[in-house]
């Protein structure tokens, strides 16, 4: 009885130990999403609370959760056509659990959760660590140039927001002084020409002396590597309908301003205020997660200056900025660490490699 109790044991404990170690994790990723969080920003946190307590803004909070998640399963599928293109077929489910994985990993580390991404798609998958980093970078580049699309879009909208809108309430730095201050340091860095210079050199000293290290087996591991970085970059070339991926762009756009739009309808005094500030918020929002950790302090005094624009006082929008982060953070850590938890009963899915008929 003893043996055979110790034998059932044995099965079950790989099981429990995953399980013990993604919820340490997850609770690691919880803690550096919160650390730096002062007794002020907790008060103002639990009365933003408070005022989303009733059957209707609860239900619009639902509806607003329910649409950031629908934009994270349509990005995943956007990532899925990328890797088909070049002829890799993930399941979609992993798919989304890479998504939130990288979500709840880059609350505690910027950029880290686009590397847990790929790793966990070549260990569940067999999709090769380089070229999932190439479809990443290149998802990263689109969304990019989306955002500045909307940039523009945003700031014809609302005349003057570049100058009006605060992102530093100490010192009262406003985000055109901001973005200057950023170009002219970035201009003023020769380090970066030091960087361009030497990339600039490598390049040229690897084309001319192709013939000497590619017949290093070493040399030729490392520059298959980065080849399989840029097949992945140059995926959307491959794409059999190019319009399948422009649609899933414009649909996770659509669904993330739903969602912070939704999550407006929450609270009576953002009920008035009409699609035209969510739309804002959502797009200069998005700066909050670039110039702070998880958008931690930023959102909520970015979302607290749109609003303003809108006749809404400075301490409702912040209220209403510190309810957007932590619905946005509680989605993604809720769903990563689920997704974390969920994984670790997975079984390796061997990479279903597309015939390439052109080949």
């Amino acid at each position: 009885m003893i043996q055979e109790n110790m034998e059932k044991l044995k099965k079950i404990l790989p099981d429990i130990l995953k399980v013990t170690l993604f919820l340490g994790l997850g609770i690691l990723f919880i803690w550096l999403s919160i650390k730096d969080l002062s007794k002020e920003d907790v008060q103002m946190i639990f009365s933003s609370m408070s005022l989303v307590n009733n059957p209707r803004g609860w239900f619009f909070i639902t509806l607003s959760a329910a649409a950031i998640v629908a934009a994270d399963l349509v990005r995943a599928a956007r990532a899925k056509l990328l890797l088909k293109s070049i002829h890799y077929k993930p399941r979609l489910s992993m798919m989304f659990y890479s998504v939130m994985v990288c979500y709840l990993a880059n609350l505690a580390l910027p950029r880290l959760g686009e590397v847990l991404r790929c790793t966990f798609l070549q260990r569940y998958e067999n999709v090769p660590f380089q070229k999932s980093l190439g479809t990443v970078i290149l998802e990263r580049a689109v969304d990019l140039v989306c955002w500045l699309f909307l940039l523009i879009i945003a700031m014809l909208l609302n005349n003057g927001l570049l100058s009006q809108l605060v992102v530093d309430q100490e010192t009262g730095t406003t985000l055109q002084e901001w973005f200057a201050q950023k170009g002219l340091s970035y201009i003023g860095n020769y380090l970066i020409y030091i960087v361009i210079a030497v990339i600039a050199l490598i390049v040229i000293i690897i084309r001319a002396t192709r013939n000497w290290w590619q017949k290093k087996p070493a040399l030729v591991k490392v520059a298959d590597f980065f080849k399989g970085i840029w097949h992945g970059f140059v995926s959307i070339k491959d794409i059999p309908k190019p319009w399948h991926f422009v649609f899933w762009t414009i649909a996770m756009w659509v669904l993330y301003f739903f969602g912070v739009y939704l999550f407006f309808h929450a609270l009576p005094y953002l009920q008035h205020v009409g699609p035209g500030a969510a739309f804002t918020v959502l797009v200069f929002g998005t700066i909050a997660f670039i110039i702070s950790q998880g958008g931690l302090g930023a959102y909520p005094l970015i979302t607290a200056g749109i609003v303003m624009l809108y006749g809404i006082s400075y301490t409702q929008g912040l209220a209403a900025g510190w309810i957007g982060w932590i619905l946005q953070t509680a989605v993604s850590l809720v769903l990563g660490f689920f997704s974390l938890a969920v994984t670790s009963f997975y079984k390796k899915h061997d990479a279903v490699l597309i015939p390439e008929e052109n080949e």
